[in-house]
């Protein structure tokens, strides 16, 4: 009897959980809805129960359905802050701080990602000065799913930006959302679902690839929960074995300061060991240097910087571990905690694990460390010793290519995307395309089917998209060359055949040696002239460098029109215009004499081409420092005139 009236109890307990109500995460404390247009809260209850919304002193009920699903419309709101709502049904749930203002889906891989944190010592006055309570983050986290939408996500909130709390915005998405408030006075919402080192075809939902019969194949098949078990089976048997520490570093203690170093060699700092005697090592290779720190350091913390290592790292001062990094991309920020300097020398030990490509320091990074306003360089002659040698692959070794299910056609789509679904927003922003430069030529088909999804997804084929245009980057080509990197430019130029869409040229705000650049502050700001332009109806507002219109071709002379010019074509920095290429007939490109003629036109020419046919602007993967911009201080998108795109505009002989 007793076990009965305990199963009872049970019973009843599971039914009043299961009856609270529930609200999706984006239905939280501080949430940006859309203005102007109605809108959806929903959640979830028991089966047919009632629930109820007030807001502004106004009642809207509905019933849940069977599955427990429930919907209500509110009407359109206008731009405010500071309301509250009351969801109610067995429980009540009160909602605070509801602004209603402009909401952005912001998606893409790493530099979508990177967050204010990484960019603070860039940009330290504008994370001091980040009080915009009305500028709120909505960051998901990494989700991913392959057998279909989800409907939720299992943690996250909205944010409001603050000193403290902008450190976790997405920079790119800050720095937009900023000048979009400053310009108009109206909360802007931010939604940042974004996983770094991932492809266009993860984001794609299963409706978007109806054209694409081989990618709904591989979807079919990944539902299989045992099809993606055997696949992850295969990888474990074909994974290589990670190499068995036997360090002889950490054997001898190489970081204790009690070790006396014995054959040691020189190694100048920065730069890769395979340029400096040690060819293709991969395997554990331990830096050391003595340093002696001005007086005043002694007793308080102190900020070093490693620039990038290639690809782990461990930092020691004084015998200490002070920080260490995994993998190759992040910057080495370390803090020295007070105490551990001394008066005198301070040994400072970098143990660095390197498993394939060139191992070492990524020049042109900054190497130093500081406190008190003063600085010690940290480049120049260290010694090195090395640690472990990694045995290479046997030759005729198959390369086995591993199940990734993050990027598998989808998979994010349905964890990271799906959930947003109802939200009303007023537009996306997509900066993505590194991982899919391997491969550009797909690419012309994924974005536009990626934007059409999405509009399709939300019901509004008017809903502006906004590209960010892959930046210069990689070593410098100084002769005309093939790029994927530009091939995949070219295919996100494609976007603009579709209506409401921008393409924000970023040639000029690249990093030759990071794939992960800095500057996002002006990518943010260019995104926001697109957005004005098209989302805002500022038809005043320029938003785009030069184009290509058309070319004509007299003689040994190219003509070039463009479109976007605003006041006229310019030279940024005064002297002739660069990285223009022309060839004949043979597509044999050579480097051309430019000239501006006229407000919208320039004209090319080479004494090595009698009859030019083709040209090409910045074909390069890192056309540094382009100076063809228009008046409003944008820059030309690259293009070429031989390619087999609908949108490339040939030459007429």
């Amino acid at each position: 009897m007793r076990f009965f009236q305990f199963l009872l109890l049970l019973t009843a307990l599971s039914v009043q959980v299961f009856a609270q109500i529930r609200l999706p995460r984006l239905i939280s404390d501080n949430m940006v809805l859309q203005r102007d247009q109605p809108i959806t809260v929903w959640g979830w209850a028991a089966p047919k129960e009632k629930v109820t919304v007030i807001f502004k002193n106004k009642t809207r009920s509905a019933v849940a359905g069977a599955d427990g699903k429930w919907s209500i419309e509110l009407p359109a709101q206008p731009a405010g802050t500071g309301f509250e709502m009351l969801v109610k049904g067995k429980n009540e749930v009160r909602i605070r701080n509801i602004a209603f203002g402009d909401v952005w889906l912001c998606n893409g891989q790493s530099n979508m990602v990177i967050n204010m944190e990484r960019v603070k010592e860039r940009f330290p006055e504008d994370i001091a000065n980040a009080n915009y309570p009305d500028i709120r983050n909505f960051f998901i986290p990494t989700l991913i799913d392959l057998t279909g939408p989800q409907q939720d996500f299992p943690n996250a909130e909205w944010k409001a930006a603050s000193p403290k709390d902008v450190l976790g915005f997405g920079a790119v998405s800050y720095f937009f959302a900023r000048d979009l408030y400053d310009q108009y006075k109206v909360p802007i919402g931010i939604i940042n679902s974004s996983v770094g080192g991932t492809p266009i075809e993860a984001w794609i939902s299963e409706g978007g690839y109806q054209d694409f019969a081989e990618i709904l194949k591989v979807i079919d098949k990944n539902k299989d929960t045992s099809y993606v078990k055997l696949r992850k089976q295969e990888d474990l048997k074909n994974t290589p074995q990670k190499p068995r520490s036997n360090d002889q570093g950490l054997t001898e203690h190489w970081e204790s300061e009690a070790y006396q170093p014995k054959d040691w060699r020189n190694f100048n700092i920065p730069g890769y060991w395979e340029d400096q005697g040690l060819k293709n090592l991969d395997g554990v290779v331990w830096f050391r240097r003595e340093f002696e720190v001005p007086d005043s350091w002694i007793g308080k913390p102190v900020k070093l910087y490693m620039g990038r290592i290639v690809d782990a790292d461990e930092m020691f001062v004084n015998g200490k571990s002070i920080g260490r990094v995994t993998y190759q991309y992040p910057p080495r920020r370390y803090e020295i905690p007070a105490g551990l300097l001394k008066p005198g020398k301070n040994i400072f030990v970098t143990r660095v694990t390197n498993t394939a490509g060139k191992g070492g320091f990524v020049s042109d990074k900054p190497y130093f460390m500081t406190s008190n306003d003063q600085q010690v360089d940290l480049k120049g002659t260290w010694q090195y010793k090395v640690g472990q040698v990694f045995a290479p692959s046997k030759k005729g070794d198959s390369i086995h290519a591993p199940f990734v299910a993050q990027n598998q056609p989808a998979a994010l789509y349905n964890a990271m995307i799906a959930p947003v679904l109802p939200v009303k927003l007023s537009g996306f922003l997509w900066y993505q395309g590194e991982s899919n430069v391997s491969d550009p030529k797909p690419y012309r088909a994924f974005l536009p089917a990626l934007i059409n999804d999405r509009r399709r997804l939300w019901n509004d084929q008017g809903l502006p998209f906004l590209v960010v245009q892959l930046p210069n980057f990689q070593d410098i080509d100084f002769m005309p060359a093939e790029s994927n990197m530009a091939l995949l430019r070219e295919a996100q130029n494609q976007a603009l055949t579709l209506k409401n869409t921008a393409v924000t040229v970023t040639l000029d705000l690249g990093e030759w040696n990071d794939i992960h650049p800095l500057n996002k502050k002006d990518i943010g700001k260019r995104l926001a002239l697109s957005a004005r332009n098209l989302a805002y109806g500022d038809k005043n507002v320029v938003y785009s460098g030069p184009t290509l219109k058309s070319q004509s071709i007299a003689g040994d002379k190219i003509r070039l029109t463009f479109d976007h010019v605003a006041e006229g074509i310019r030279s940024r920095d005064g002297e002739a215009l660069r990285w223009f290429a022309i060839a004949g007939d043979d597509k044999k490109f050579v480097w051309a004499d430019a000239q501006i003629v006229g407000k919208d036109q320039i004209v090319l020419w080479s004494e090595r081409i009698k009859t030019p046919v083709y040209v090409r602007y910045a074909w390069q993967d890192n056309p540094e420092g382009i100076n063809f911009y228009n008046s409003a201080n944008l820059p030309a998108s690259p293009f070429r005139t031989d390619g087999d795109s609908g949108q490339i505009i040939r030459g007429d002989k």
